[in-house]
This record gives structure tokens, sequence and C-alpha cells, in this order.
């Protein structure tokens, strides 16, 4: 009778044995696991969604601190910001994942219930694990960055190589120019035209700022 040590000796032997998964072959499993799932549509859409979110947010921030009546020290506005883009980051991944995860569980039922079998150790369970961990970081992690895009200029106001005058314009153009990418990106995936989509996001990107200075002055804020 074998003893515990010969066993273990052959347990692991048989570890070792397994060849190692390198990088190229994760990216094929992962690709398989984006057919499988449609997880490409809706992570971007996920992603365009909440980066537009994430910058207009920001957006408001920016605004509403450049029409307050006195000087607006560039700290608040970064810590302001980090705490609105913390907030919708882990807010996007946990909504995001526990709606994805209820939508994915229900389909698999429904495949399970037409074929007749469980589906718990199929690639088909992988790959919604996969496109539920996918969506969920693209739908938190997307407005986090727009959000750190538009208050940028503000890290170097706090460093000293920007003045206050100076990253307020610069903020509210990143704003635009994310507005824009955003809008060429849905264009490029849609076949539209570029110009359509772009004019489109800036329009709407101007008159949210629009609206925030309307709402500042109605609050008291000095119109300048």
């Amino acid at each position: 009778m074998p003893d515990d040590d010969d066993t273990d000796k052959r347990s692991q032997n048989n570890n070792n044995d397994k060849p190692k998964e390198d990088f190229s072959d994760k990216l094929e499993r992962w690709d398989m696991y984006c057919e499988i799932s449609d997880v490409g549509s809706i992570s971007r859409r996920y992603f365009v969604m909440n980066a537009f979110d994430g910058a207009l947010t920001m957006l408001g921030v920016v605004i509403g601190a450049s029409m307050a009546p006195e000087a607006v020290d560039p700290l608040f506005i970064i810590l302001a910001g980090l705490s609105g883009a913390f907030a919708m980051c882990i807010s996007g991944i946990s909504g995001a994942y526990m709606t994805e995860s209820a939508e994915r569980e229900r389909e698999l039922k429904s495949l399970e219930r037409a074929l007749l079998c469980k589906l718990d150790d199929t690639v088909h369970k992988e790959a919604s694990k996969f496109a539920t961990i996918l969506t969920s970081l693209v739908d938190g992690f997307s407005p986090a960055l727009a959000a750190l895009i538009v208050i940028s200029p503000f890290f170097l106001v706090n460093a000293g190589y920007m003045t206050m005058d100076m990253a307020f314009p610069v903020s509210i153009s990143l704003t635009m120019l994310v507005l824009l990418i955003l809008g060429l990106y849905l264009a490029k995936i849609s076949d539209q035209s570029l110009a359509k989509y772009g004019l489109r996001m800036l329009i709407v990107g101007l008159v949210t700022a629009l609206m925030c200075a309307v709402v500042a002055i109605a609050l008291g804020a000095p119109a300048v």
C-alpha cells in the first residue's frame, strides 16, 4: 500500500506535468470568451456611456468652481474630482457586476433548459464569468478616467506649473476633446459621419457648460 509521501509526490508531479498557459494562450482564450459572450458590443456601450457621464460630471464641478465668488484652492477641485472619480468607479464596478451577473445567470439558465443539461463546468460558464468581470471593470474605470482627464490641469496648478486662470479653460478644452474623441469613436464603430457625431458630442458639452453656468448664476454666482 503506497504511503502518503508517495501519493503527494505523484500528485505534485501530475500538477507539474500540466502545460503552463502563456500570455498568448490567455489572449486566445479571452478572445474566444468575447465571441461566445458578445461582450465586445456591451463593453463599448458601457465605455462610451460612462466616460461621457464622467466627463460631464467633472465639467459641472469645474464650471461651478470657476464661477465661485472667491478664489478656489486647486486642492479643493482635486479632492472633489478624486472623490467623485473614486465614487463613480466603485459604483460602476459594483453596480455593473451585480446587474451583469444576474443577466448572465438568467441567460445560462435559459440555455440549460433548452439543452436539458447543466453548464457549470463548460466554456459557456467561463465566458459568462469573463464577460461579467470585463464589463464591470469597463463600467467602473471609464468614467473615472474621463473625470481624471478633466481635472488634470489642477494637479499642475497645485504643483506650481500652471495658474488657476489658465487651468479652467484648459480643463474645459480637455472635456470637449474627450467628448469629441467619444463622438468620433461612435462614428467609427457605426460607420457614420465623423463630423456629425463629433459635432453632436461637442454641442452636448457646450449646452451642459451653459446650463451649469446658468444654474450657478441663479444661485448667486457673479456673471462673468
